[in-house]
């Protein structure tokens, strides 16, 4: 899987809508993309993987309720390839949180720094690591194939409306995700950590 995938296949999505032929496919293709991008933008994370382990900068924050350095990251769900370096100095006096997320299916979000490392505030902090999600969850591509079907039925609502206003099943469509994709999407919405 790569960064930012497609969160569902072709195939999956048409048989999700029951569709056999091959007509759509090049409009079913591009509405699982958008749809992809808009759970993004939703979550405010994506659900792909990088290839390989990379390092990515972080600022350390003093979290004052808890008495440590605190660095949000971005989202991995493996220890294979974590590195960890403060001023360039790699370090093993970390623990990754949330402690039991990877058990129950989900990733690892912060890492909160030990005090031997000697941490001070705004410091940069160097993580290497196999960013992103191992795969997508299942209420994720649920919530693709419901935003994407809303996209590919779009072509027949050009103005925005859908339905009938005489049988009094006129629906305004909406600028935002579909209401059930957010329902679906709730436990998945990151909420950065801002200094304290």
């Amino acid at each position: 899987m790569a960064w930012a995938p497609d969160y569902t296949t072709a195939a999956r999505f048409k048989a999700f809508l029951r569709i056999a032929d091959t007509t759509d496919d090049v409009q079913i293709g591009l509405a699982i993309t958008s749809a992809s991008r808009a759970i993004d933008k939703a979550c405010n994370r994506q659900f792909g993987v990088l290839s390989s382990a990379t390092e990515w900068f972080y600022t350390a924050q003093w979290d004052r309720h808890r008495d440590c350095w605190f660095v949000s990251v971005d989202d991995f769900a493996t220890t294979t390839g974590l590195v960890v370096k403060v001023k360039t100095v790699a370090t093993t006096d970390y623990v990754v949180e949330p402690l039991q997320a990877v058990a129950k299916g989900r990733v690892w979000t912060a890492i909160r720094l030990g005090s031997s490392t000697g941490v001070a505030d705004k410091d940069a902090i160097g993580v290497t690591a196999l960013w992103g999600w191992p795969s997508v969850p299942s209420p994720v591509e649920q919530a693709c194939w419901l935003q994407a079907s809303r996209f590919l039925s779009r072509r027949d609502s050009p103005y925005g409306i859908a339905g009938s206003p005489t049988d009094g099943s006129e629906l305004r469509l909406l600028a935002t995700v579909d209401p059930d994709v957010r329902v679906s999407l709730g436990h998945y919405v990151r909420q950065w950590a801002v200094a304290r």
